[in-house]
């Protein structure tokens, strides 16, 4: 996890070719295992093949990726779809175009959790979040809509809920750790760190509840408008890199996920990248359990897009001209 709000990575493919023969990429993104395509293509030498050297800036927040996108910082970047995104899509300056992370029927992504005195309180079940304190790193992440469709999809009002904004996913965590908040919805690594060390209880997968477009690759529109075939080798790199990804989401015949030697090569990488402080031993399994599924292809889920427009603008968070082909860019095939 990065504590620093910026972190310089470096990585292999520099290593390799003479620069002149390359198209040189900045690439932003976070220290995240949904990220893991990437680090998989550029760890494999899938970019160089198509002719790209990728330097990628970690930085804290999917808004900090996505701000230093538009600010003309890095020419791509894989960050979450929120409110910021949105805003700066219908604005002109970035576009997504292709798929990252996304909830997904019977794949374990985002946990819903509860402090241990709200669970000891009767929050055991989806539908017992009415009239709680709930958390979220900001109002128009992922998991502020996922709150409001869970409301929806359990029937009660989103209005009795009290949103508190802690900035960070650790902020998040320690707000239901130590009980100031009632309950959270964070990625599945840290929900099980949580729930091993009895901190807090499991309420539910929020898969079981609604499919989501969680997350995306987004260009900037400089980046569109005078290097749309580098775009384009991009994004073929990235889909081997989703292909090798795709081991660690092998389902056996009790829907649970498959391990062995394929898959554990694949976390190993991605632990490089995303944990380089610790042990392959410590990094792996976490890895593997922490893969949220992407769609073979990186096909965006434009419906969805919509759908999570259209709450953003029910809350007054979204400007009134954002729709899904302002922030898609759909003729990336």
């Amino acid at each position: 996890m990065i504590r620093r709000p910026i972190v310089t990575l470096l990585f292999l493919a520099a290593m390799f070719a003479p620069a002149a023969a390359q198209e040189r990429v900045k690439v932003g993104t976070q220290r995240l295992i949904e990220s893991g395509p990437l680090f998989l293509a550029d760890a494999r030498g899938y970019f160089k093949a198509e002719g790209i050297e990728v330097a990628m800036t970690a930085y804290a927040t999917s808004q900090l990726v996505v701000e230093g996108l538009a600010g003309g910082g890095t020419d791509l970047a894989l960050a979450e779809f929120t409110v910021t995104a949105f805003n700066l899509a219908a604005q002109g300056r970035i576009k997504a175009i292709a798929a990252q992370a996304r909830e997904k029927r019977e794949y374990e992504g985002n946990l819903i959790v509860a402090s241990v005195p709200a669970s000891e309180r009767g929050l055991r079940k989806p539908e017992n979040l009415t009239n709680t304190v709930v958390g979220v790193t900001n109002l128009g992440a992922p998991s502020h809509y996922q709150f409001g469709q869970i409301a929806r999809h359990k029937g009660f009002d989103f209005a009795g809920l009290t949103v508190k904004q802690m900035q960070t996913l650790d902020g998040v965590v320690r707000a239901v750790r130590t009980g100031a908040i009632d309950a959270a919805i964070v990625p599945a690594i840290y929900a099980r760190e949580l729930m091993v060390s009895n901190q807090a209880r499991l309420v539910g997968w929020y898969s079981d509840i609604d499919e989501q477009q969680v997350g995306g690759l987004f260009a900037s529109a400089e980046m569109l408008k005078t290097r749309r075939p580098v775009a384009e080798k991009f994004i073929r790199a990235y889909r081997r890199g989703i292909a090798d990804y795709a081991s660690m989401l092998r389902l056996d015949r009790y829907k649970k996920r498959v391990t062995d030697e394929k898959s554990q090569a694949a976390a190993a990488t991605i632990a490089r990248y995303v944990y380089p402080g610790r042990t392959p031993a410590a990094a792996v399994p976490t890895v593997e359990v922490g893969a949220f599924y992407i769609e073979p292809q990186a096909v965006i889920d434009t419906a969805d897009i919509e759908r999570q427009i259209a709450w953003y603008k029910a809350q007054g968070l979204i400007d009134a001209g954002v729709n899904a082909a302002k922030v898609i860019d759909s003729t990336f095939k």
